[in-house]
């Protein structure tokens, strides 16, 4: 008899958890298993491993083959230094497309008051200029309007 250490599925619909199992070779994926070594749910962040290192050891010494992605696992969890895979989020690209276009349109929020601010500064000064050339302009003006007004009298 053949053994295998593979994954044999559990859980609900699009809601998955794994058991690694020593099972014969002829039976199914999630059918009759000779023993439970451990358990792997990919759905947390990070992903849980729980296997009994010892007990899968005893199995491989006894000429068990282990299925690719269940010597992965075996690998996490012998090594205590090593870190369980942590999930990549996806994002549609209807989803990207709207990120970047908040993205954009904050942007020009940022250039359109960026530009406000610069009209603003130059309306100040401007006004500031016309005050002060107001200011001056009255000081010159008056001695020639006295003068014609001597004149005409």
């Amino acid at each position: 008899m053949a053994v295998k250490i593979r994954l044999a599925r559990a859980g609900a619909k699009k809601a998955p958890f794994y058991r690694i199992v020593a099972a014969d070779t002829r039976m199914p994926r999630d059918g009759r298993f000779i023993e439970i070594l451990g358990r792997y749910n990919p759905r947390t962040n990070p992903s849980t491993i729980e296997l009994d290192v010892e007990k899968t050891q005893a199995w491989i010494d006894k000429g068990a083959q282990m299925t690719e992605t269940a010597a992965k696992l075996f690998a996490i969890a012998s090594d205590p230094d090593a870190k369980a895979p942590e999930k990549k989020a996806k994002i549609s690209k209807k989803a990207a497309a709207k990120a970047a276009a908040e993205v954009e349109a904050a942007e020009k929020a940022k250039a359109d008051a960026e530009k406000a601010k610069a009209e603003a500064a130059e309306a100040k000064k401007a006004e500031a200029e016309a005050k002060k050339a107001e200011a001056e302009a009255p000081a010159e003006e008056a001695p020639a309007e006295e003068a014609a007004a001597e004149g005409g009298e």
